[in-house]
């Protein structure tokens, strides 16, 4: 196994992006790479899946393990794999079989549904010994967050994909439609309300991106710190409550989003609004203002001009609520991680652990961003030359590429960045936007066993609001309840499974049992 050198790339392909410094190599470090063992050492010979949440792609069209992406891994790592890509829907039957490969990877934390209780079960080895004595780089890079969120009982069981900044998610706007109006970048709500109005005056169809669950259209709910997701709870008076507790906030924010609808500032139909016709109607320069992954940005630069002649996309500050809050939810501080089976033999275990490290590697930054020298990309005058995807099939396997790049930071890729003409400024956009906005909470890895005993009152994802919540939400904006009726709506939630929900978690934070704390404490 190559020893690795540590570089402050940062990258997920699979997103198009990459944080860190691009060429922030370790001196020390790299000088070490300089020494050649005598004998080679025989490839490490293991198992290892890696997980997907789609059953198309590239890797359904090849015979995966002779694929030349894993055969230059390989031959980059000195492994022998048998690798497998795995649907996480389906990983249950995986468990169930008991036909578990040497090392499992899965999107989230240890204690993931998606998991089946493994870790728990102690189907994994922990890993605390083995990456402190052979995961140097992992071991000063990942944050606490990152290691609690792979972890149970105190023990490191995961290695981890990492989040350094997880605020990811942006607002995105018009500017040619803000510079005809004649208007600045809207800095607080009212600022925003305004600028809607005024697009609407101008004949924009839909002057606010609004979609169904208000998912990606809970810009107002950031401004207002009332988030009503899985892990955006707070301590309140001693008690871990959801932010929609906040009485006063949410109901100044539900105001809001019903001047909004009434107004016409988004869609009559907005409840209804499926994610495809939303990103449908944002790619025809139908919408004014809305919001997206930051990485997004791309799509929009590209799709919206082809629609609307001159129009410009920029990412601005979200909008600040009275107390100073914007943003969007805060990301799980991983965004998947791999384990190794407690069957897998010690020294194998060892190469293992070094395989995960050397991720971080320039080395590995450099294949799995670009790709083979000569194949996917050449060096002009010693600067990459990149072939860039030009179909769908191209496009899966680049990210096919992705896939495989395990234990690094992946926030943006900066490496890839220098490649992308908008690559400066998305780098810009998430240093001196997104960082500095974002709603942090808390949430619990297992997650709360009241969750699963009272589903209506649970929020069911990262970005989803509880089914009691959502429902009352879309009422009061339709004017079909009083929006001064949210106090009843809390004591609905509590009767209803939210009691328990919140006592669980009350003890849960109190006991210091799993809690994850998004963000800032």
């Amino acid at each position: 196994m190559k020893k690795v050198a540590n570089v402050a790339l940062i990258a997920v392909l699979s997103v198009g992006t990459l944080a860190g410094c691009s060429t922030g190599t370790d001196p020390q470090q790299a000088t070490s790479t300089t020494a050649t063992p005598a004998v080679k050492k025989p490839a490490t010979k293991f198992s290892i899946s890696y997980p997907t949440t789609t059953n198309t792609g590239y890797h359904t069209r090849v015979d995966i393990n002779n694929d030349k992406w894993v055969k230059k891994l390989e031959e980059l790592t000195n492994t022998d794999l048998t690798l497998k890509v795995t649907e996480v829907s389906k990983m249950g039957v995986m468990f169930a079989s008991n036909d578990i490969p040497d090392v499992v990877g899965s999107l989230g934390t240890a204690t993931d549904k998606a998991m089946s209780g493994s870790i728990e079960a102690g189907v994994f080895m922990p890993l605390d010994d083995l990456l402190k004595q052979n995961a140097p780089y992992l071991m000063k890079n990942v944050p606490k967050e990152a290691w609690d969120s792979v972890s149970y009982n105190g023990k490191i069981y995961g290695i981890p994909n990492w989040l350094n900044n997880p605020s990811r998610r942006a607002t995105f706007i018009r500017t040619d439609l803000l510079e005809k109006a004649g208007l600045q970048a809207p800095k607080t709500v009212d600022e925003f309300l305004n600028v809607l109005r005024k697009f609407k005056d101008m004949g924009v169809k839909y002057p606010y991106g609004g979609r169904e669950t208000l998912k990606y259209a809970d810009t107002i709910l950031g401004a207002f710190d009332v988030l009503p997701y899985k892990e955006q709870f707070e301590l309140v008076n001693g008690q871990v409550v959801p932010k929609f507790f906040d009485v006063e906030n949410m109901t100044k924010a539900l105001t809001v989003y019903k001047t909004m609808f009434d107004e016409g500032l988004m869609a009559k139909e907005f409840a209804t609004t499926s994610s495809t016709d939303w990103l449908k109607n944002i790619r025809s320069g139908e919408v004014g203002i809305w919001s997206s992954n930051l990485v997004s940005l791309n799509d929009f630069r590209t799709n919206i001009p082809n629609a609307v002649k001159d129009a410009k996309i920029d990412v601005i500050s979200s909008p600040k609520g009275p107390d100073g809050m914007s943003g969007y939810l805060m990301y799980l501080p991983v965004t998947s991680a791999h384990y190794i089976n407690k069957n897998v033999k010690p020294e194998t275990a060892v190469d293992i652990v070094k395989y995960f490290d050397w991720m971080s590697s320039e080395e590995a930054y450099k294949f799995f961003t670009f790709g083979i020298e000569g194949d996917t990309y050449t060096v002009v005058d010693g600067k990459i030359k990149y072939k860039e995807p030009t179909n769908k099939e191209e496009q899966e396997e680049q990210d096919h590429r992705g896939t495989l790049h395990s234990a690094h930071e992946s926030t943006v890729n900066r490496l890839k960045m220098q490649t992308d003409p908008n690559g400066p400024y998305i780098l810009n956009a998430f240093d001196n936007i997104l960082a500095k906005e974002g709603l942090s909470g808390i949430g619990f890895a297992p997650d709360l066993e009241a969750n699963a005993k009272y589903p209506d009152a649970a929020s069911p994802g990262s970005d989803a609001a509880p089914k009691i919540i959502m429902d009352h939400m879309i009422k009061m904006i339709y004017g079909k309840e009083p929006i001064s009726d949210w106090p009843k709506v809390i004591e609905e939630y509590k009767t209803k499974g939210g009691n328990e929900i919140i006592k669980e978690a009350t003890d849960r934070y109190n006991s210091k049992k799993g809690v994850l704390f998004l963000g800032k404490k």
